[in-house]
């Protein structure tokens, strides 16, 4: 999957959707743990999992004002970390949303 594609996925959201996923992070996660167990039984590994996660965050973090304490904490870890720092947290997110199923 590529950047391109997951902006557009994400874009392609209903728009009321969309803001009721990111409105409250319990939404969010349980959003999160549905995507996850999805590709997990399309036989992704958590590493191909985390480079996805990184490619949402990476769109979050530039496109979309967080909305809650939650996201406003998760985009300023993203802004201060290096490539690698954002990779293991996106790792961490996948793992987040994996607990969450």
């Amino acid at each position: 999957m590529n950047e391109n594609r997951i902006e557009s996925e994400v874009q392609q959201a209903i728009p009321e959707e969309k803001e009721e996923i990111l409105q409250n992070f319990e939404q969010f996660k349980d959003y999160l743990g549905d995507k996850v167990a999805k590709g997990e039984k399309l036989g992704m590994s958590e590493e191909t999992l985390a480079k996805y996660a990184e490619k949402v965050g990476d769109y979050l973090a530039a496109k979309e004002d967080p909305r809650n304490r939650e996201e406003k904490l998760l985009q300023e870890l993203w802004q201060l970390g290096d490539q690698e720092q954002r990779h293991h947290l996106a790792h961490m997110l996948v793992r987040l949303a994996q607990s969450t199923n």
